[in-house]
This record gives C-alpha cells, sequence and structure tokens, in this order.
C-alpha cells in the first residue's frame, strides 16, 4: 500500500501535464486491482495501513472515479482555468481517501477522513457555478465539523481506556450511549442520514461536475466504511440501539423520495435520490446482519457508478443549454437522440434494474432489512415504488414535451463523453460477475 501512496505524491509534478496525469491515474488503477488481492481478512502492509475486501473495492473505485472527473473535467482545460491547480487538488483528494480506505489505526483513519473535505472545499470554491457556492461549501464544512468533534472525543477516550487505536486490538467494556452516539453521529452525517442531508442537495448544485462526481462516489461511502469499521468493537451497542436509526432511515427516506418529484433541478433529483439509496446502506449496515454487510458494500459499488455517470449526463446537457431547469431542457429525444440511450439505461439502473449492483445490493439489503424485522416490508415496498416513480419522472421531463424555443442549437455529443459514460456503464452492468468477490465480506 505504500508504493501507490508513494507513487501519488511523485505524480504532483505531473499536474502540469492535464492528461498524462489523468492517464497515469487510470495506469495506477488498474496496477491496483490487478497487483493486490481482495482477501476476507485485513492484509496488513506496515503498522498503520492494510487492506481487506472493503478497502479494496473502495480504494478502486477512488482511483477510477478520480480519472473520470479528470475526463468529464474537459471544459477546465479548454479554457484553461487554473488546469495546474485543478490536478494538484485532485492527486490530494485521492491521496486523503487512499489513505482513509486503508488505515488500521482509528486516529488516522479520523484525519484522513477530515483532510478529504479540504480538497472538496477547494474544488466548490474555486471551479463551482454560481455566487452561492460560499453557502454551499459553509453548509459542507459545518455539518461536518459538528458531527466530527464528538468522534474526536471518543478517539481520545479510546486510546485513554484501552491504550491503543488499532481497530483489531479495541476492546470496549465500559461503553454508554453518549460515546456510542458520539463516534455514529459523524458517519450518519457524511452519508447522510435524512433530517441532517440538507447539505449535500446544496454543495450538489453548486459544485462543478468533478466536485459532484466525487461527492456522490466517494465522500458518501466513507460514511458507510467508516461505520463497517467503528462496528467491529460497538457490536453490543449496535445492536441495542439500531432500531433508532433503522426507523428514521426508513422514513427519512421515504420523505425524501417524495421530495425527489418536488424538484426542478436536474442535479437536486439525482442529489435527493442519492439520499434516498445511501438510507437503505445505513438501514443495512444497522441491521448487523452478514447481507446487511454485503449488500451495503455492494450497494455503495454501485451507487458510485449509478449517480456519477447521472451528474455526468445532467453536466452534458449543461454545457449545452446552460441550464439545468427540467422546464428548459425539454424535447432532448429531439435534439440528442443518441444521449437519450444512456439516459434511460442509468435511470433503469437507478430504479435497480437487472444486471446492474443497485438491483444485486438491494436483494441483499431487503433481505437483511426484513429479517431484522417483518413489518418494514411495507416501507420497503413504498420505497422501491418510489425509486421507480423518481427515475422515470427524471428521464420523461428531460426527453419528452415540446423542445424550449429560447434554447440555442445543441452541440453534437463528442467521443470523449460516450467514452466517459461507457466507463461507467460497464462496470456497473457487469461487475455482478464477481459476486465471489464481495461474498468474502467477513
Amino acid at each position: 500500500m505504500m508504493k501507490f501512496i508513494f507513487m501519488l505524491m511523485f505524480l504532483i509534478p505531473l499536474s502540469i501535464n492535464y492528461w498524462l496525469l489523468g492517464n497515469c491515474i487510470m495506469l495506477m488503477c488498474f496496477l491496483y486491482l490487478f497487483m493486490n488481492i481482495s482477501n476476507n481478512f485485513i492484509t496488513p502492509t506496515n503498522m498503520l495501513l492494510g487492506t481487506d475486501v472493503v478497502s479494496y473495492s473502495l480504494i478502486g473505485l477512488s482511483y477510477f472515479i478520480i480519472f473520470l472527473m479528470m475526463m468529464a473535467s474537459y471544459t477546465i482545460y479548454k479554457n484553461k482555468e487554473k488546469v495546474i491547480e485543478f490536478g494538484f487538488v485532485i492527486l490530494m483528494m485521492l491521496l486523503s481517501l487512499v489513505l482513509a480506505f486503508s488505515s488500521l489505526n482509528v486516529l488516522m483513519f479520523y484525519l484522513s477522513f477530515e483532510m478529504s473535505l479540504i480538497p472538496t472545499l477547494f474544488l466548490i470554491f474555486g471551479w463551482g457555478y454560481q455566487p452561492e457556492r460560499i453557502t454551499a461549501g459553509y453548509y459542507l464544512l459545518f455539518y461536518t465539523l459538528f458531527a466530527s468533534l464528538p468522534l474526536l472525543l471518543g478517539i481520545f477516550y479510546i486510546n485513554y481506556l484501552v491504550k491503543s487505536l488499532d481497530f483489531w486490538m479495541i476492546n470496549m467494556n465500559d461503553m454508554n450511549i453518549y460515546f456510542y452516539i458520539s463516534v455514529v453521529l459523524a458517519f450518519l452525517f457524511k452519508m447522510p442520514i435524512p433530517f441532517f442531508h440538507f447539505w449535500l442537495p446544496k454543495a450538489h448544485v453548486e459544485a462543478p461536475i468533478s466536485g459532484s462526481m466525487i461527492l456522490a462516489a466517494i465522500l458518501l461511502k466513507l460514511g458507510g466504511y467508516g461505520l463497517i469499521r467503528m462496528f467491529i468493537f460497538m457490536d453490543y451497542y449496535s445492536l441495542n440501539f439500531s432500531f433508532l436509526w433503522l426507523s428514521l432511515s426508513l422514513y427519512g427516506s421515504l420523505i425524501v423520495s417524495f421530495l425527489c418529484l418536488y424538484q426542478v433541478d436536474i442535479k437536486s433529483i439525482i442529489a435527493y435520490s442519492s439520499v434516498a439509496h445511501m438510507s437503505l446502506v445505513i438501514c443495512g449496515i444497522m441491521s448487523c446482519n452478514y447481507y446487511g454487510f454485503m449488500g451495503s458494500l455492494i450497494m455503495m459499488i454501485g451507487h458510485g457508478f449509478c449517480s456519477s455517470a447521472l451528474f455526468c449526463l445532467a453536466n452534458i446537457i449543461y454545457e449545452r443549454s446552460f441550464s439545468r431547469s427540467l422546464f428548459i431542457n425539454k424535447g432532448c429525444l429531439l435534439s440528442m437522440p443518441s444521449l437519450s440511450l444512456f439516459w434511460f439505461l442509468f435511470c433503469a439502473n437507478n430504479m435497480s434494474s437487472p444486471p446492474s449492483l443497485n438491483l444485486l445490493g438491494e436483494i441483499y439489503l431487503i433481505n437483511s432489512i426484513i429479517s431484522w424485522d417483518f413489518m418494514t416490508f411495507i416501507m420497503l415496498s413504498i420505497l422501491s415504488f418510489m425509486s421507480c416513480c423518481y427515475s422515470i419522472y427524471l428521464f420523461s421531463l428531460i426527453h419528452h414535451g415540446y423542445y424550449f424555443s429560447g434554447s440555442c442549437f445543441y452541440n453534437s455529443v463528442f467521443i470523449r463523453e460516450y467514452l466517459l459514460l461507457f466507463f461507467h456503464l460497464i462496470p456497473l452492468n457487469f461487475l455482478f460477475l464477481g459476486l465471489s468477490s464481495f461474498i468474502l465480506f467477513l
């Protein structure tokens, strides 16, 4: 693992050349995926870093999405909008994510977890669209820091009691409800849990395409990864108090699903649908069973590809019409018919159609949640129906209806954009063939 971190550091001078840096990151992605084995146990590379199947999957996803971010942000390169600084911010983001997902030490994980916030803020402040990006950055910063300070105090408490911060050496006998909430809350805010999700749609709408992709694909998954890691030593309290978060997530995701149908901004719909999907992941982790953990991992990876692709599609339309409004971007079936196929495929995958990873993850998650309490099937059935509703709503409003007469002529879709969408579509719909990798979860 250290060799990949050193390789990332040596890539910093390459930020002068945009495409060379992107190609090197893609090469590192394949080197990482083929030179490492996804074991069902932690493979330590030194005292602080190690990987298992969860880390391996999410680090591979991070490399892949960072490359796709550079591919999607071609306008920054074309308009020469601080290209070198953009490459440097991207590399710092990747370094913080690799450190976070491979840390075996709780404090090191916390520092890497918080470090990923800084490049995200730079992306929103430096390359965001509207003046409201300052407000969006403040939302992101203060929501995360408000929930993270109790976690830091909890880490100090762990060190005081156990005299160790290694995930696998912590055995908490003296635990109370305050400690449990302080540890769990930071990750729930990051995912985010409904009713504490207001920073996410704001950040998505104001962020550039690269910021939206990394937020949806990777940064939300830091919360799920942190919960999975912390539950190693919090099994008793996790079992006793999981009903709080399960009921809140199920009810909140239902409300958020209805909110999707009220949005008029394309990015807002995709952002709210992300909240609804990540609520299911919270339910799966909180159910504390094998199907729940495995389904959460599969759902996180599938959602990473699917939501990132939907944001790319929204950006392709925005670069041509200069608007994200559903009312202005009607009738795209006439102006960009070749893009409609990708819209249909990704909207279908967003409602968990076969053979996508989302369907596989939802099958495991629904099994785990119903095994926790049979009566949850009522909420889950409504949620499945609503995910279908807002996905069809998004597709039909963009592609059908009358073409806006005040809109300028759309340019054709470039080969780069088709490749970008194919790079999302192929792993999303073919990774289910490698299900044996995810079965090694525990």
